[in-house]
């Protein structure tokens, strides 16, 4: 049986008015402080994204000179390219691994490390190794994507913005999430989707502080990127027409086939870092220079589907693309981003992400062409459509991909579509059990890591029991809790429980436990409790 024990209300209730009324008040003072700063964060962040992605520009324009310079010199020239591809990778790869190890990959697992008191963020340090070693990566042309080094990069912008000012560690975690949606929001040209992705995925905070900072430095960032960029966001497709509710139908199907690929996608991708260490072991550079091999290879037979991928979706959206080269395109994308990833070099899974889903889901509108006549304009409908459902399949923030493909297209009347397919992917992947990648790369780092960095203060973990889950059903005796974790509270069915070690816990309840700073080994079987 479990405990009936009421909720604390030993307080006068005119107490507890003012101590709210108070709360409030010091929450209003706390956001007042915080805009300007999130302002000035928003600007550093939107000239850094608009910095990356022009010298992004130049560096592909480079490669791309390079590489048609090499295919005049006949076969002899494939040396070229691989040598540009192999130096790049390993460059990029080593200087990570000398100066700064948590900017490898896309660097939003670390940020939510660091949002949850897990790990510590170095904000110059990183922000100089991402810059830099992804130019080289994805500009050499690792198929991988710019906005999760950027949204790492707009973290750090907010950790050093922090520490110019003064900032509490509390406010300086704020202006560290604000700082990500910021850099996502430069980096697409879309601020909604920035504060969504924040609030969704990275910090999972609705409170009002995190909302107001992260939506004035979506906001500012944005309209640095638009002022010295262009008004087009980076993936524009154009949709001029509402589409029929004839392709409900086909948004269903894409949203079931995207939630298989995206569970292959994110079980491929932990498997290519598993592999990748498993090399590392041998020949510290081996993952490196096979990535770099590989898309050295590519370079030559295939240049368009390396590096951030965007010729190839203009290419798609042409609707020229027939079912078995969006297949070829679809497969080579998928081993490219996976080895580019599992090497270790600063780059993200976005883009690849949006890629490998307009390709899905005008891979099936070609499938059944047969069945529907789709015109130009329901083919671009479809890319989308496929693009959110493969994002939310993968990522598992329906939300923000929804709101990134509003804010892409200007098309509001698409929501319906989008929200079936992202849906049915959601749903599906969740169903088999498929931890979000995010999470999934955030629980591998942290295992890799044996936390042997302490937290950086006590850290209080809130925790959804889910059903099934190793804590459902035990008391909190028998939670086999290490040293320095306590349980403080239990919330269940609104009311807050002071449990004792009698106290048996139930699915459903939010557990709330202090870990101490020496105990930070103890947060990844916490959540494995929890079901998390």
């Amino acid at each position: 049986m479990s405990e009936t024990s009421q909720p604390h209300t030993s307080e006068p209730s005119a107490t507890v008015v003012e101590r709210r009324i108070g709360d409030l008040s010091r929450s209003h003072e706390m956001r007042r402080r915080q805009l300007p700063r999130a302002l000035v964060v928003g600007v550093t962040a939107g000239l850094i994204a608009v910095a990356f992605r022009w010298a992004l520009h130049w560096a592909e324009w480079w490669r791309g000179t390079v590489v048609a310079d090499a295919h005049a010199m006949g076969w002899r020239g494939i040396f070229i390219p691989l040598a540009l591809a192999v130096g790049g990778a390993v460059l990029s790869v080593a200087l990570v691994s000398r100066w700064a190890p948590e900017a490898a990959g896309s660097g939003i697992p670390h940020l939510k490390a660091v949002l949850d008191h897990l790990r510590q963020l170095v904000g110059p340090r990183v922000l100089a190794v991402k810059f830099a070693g992804g130019l080289l990566a994805i500009g050499s042309g690792l198929a991988l994507g710019r906005e999760g080094p950027t949204v790492q990069m707009g973290g750090a912008v907010g950790q050093i913005v922090g520490g110019w000012l003064r900032c509490t560690p509390r406010e300086r975690r704020t202006l560290v999430a604000a700082g990500a949606g910021a850099g996502l929001s430069a980096a697409f040209n879309a601020p909604l989707a920035g504060l969504v992705f924040v609030l969704e995925e990275v910090q999972r905070d609705f409170g009002a502080n995190v909302f107001a900072a992260t939506l004035a430095a979506s906001v500012t960032a944005d309209i640095i990127a638009r002022l010295l960029l262009g008004q087009t966001p980076v993936f524009h497709v154009a949709i001029d027409a509402i589409p029929e509710l004839d392709l409900l139908p086909l948004a269903g199907i894409i949203g079931l086939v995207a939630a298989g690929f995206g569970v292959l996608f994110n079980r491929g991708l932990l498997a290519s870092l598993d592999l990748a260490d498993r090399l590392r072991a041998r020949f510290a550079v081996a993952p490196a220079a096979l990535a770099g091999l590989l898309t050295g290879l590519a370079l030559w037979f295939a240049p368009d589907v390396v590096g951030t991928g965007a010729p190839v979706l203009e290419r798609m959206l042409t609707g020229e693309m027939g079912l078995l080269a969006l297949a070829a395109l679809f497969a080579s994308r998928f081993l490219l981003t996976l080895a580019g990833y599992g090497s270790g070099a600063p780059g993200g899974i976005f883009a690849p992400m949006l890629i490998l889903g307009a390709a899905l889901g005008l891979a099936i509108a070609a499938g059944t062409d047969t069945l529907l006549a789709l015109s130009s304009n329901d083919l671009r409908a479809v890319a989308v459509v496929g693009m959110a459902a493969y994002f939310a399949a993968v990522v598992r923030a329906p939300l923000t991909g929804i709101v990134l493909m509003v804010e892409m297209t200007g098309q509001y009347a698409l929501v319906l579509p989008l929200a079936l397919a992202s849906a049915v992917a959601y749903g599906v992947a969740e169903y088999v059990r498929e931890p979000p990648i995010y999470q999934a790369l955030l629980a591998r780092e942290l295992r890799a890591a044996r936390q042997h960095e302490r937290l950086a203060q006590p850290l209080l973990l809130e925790l959804a029991v889910a059903g099934g889950a190793p804590f459902d059903g035990r008391r909190v005796r028998d939670l086999a809790l290490p040293a320095g974790c306590l349980v403080v509270s239990i919330e269940r069915a609104g009311a807050t429980l002071v449990p004792t070690a009698d106290t048996v816990v139930e699915a459903g309840d939010r557990v709330s436990v202090i870990v101490a700073p020496d105990a930070g080994a103890a947060v990844s079987l916490l959540r494995h409790g929890a079901g998390i």
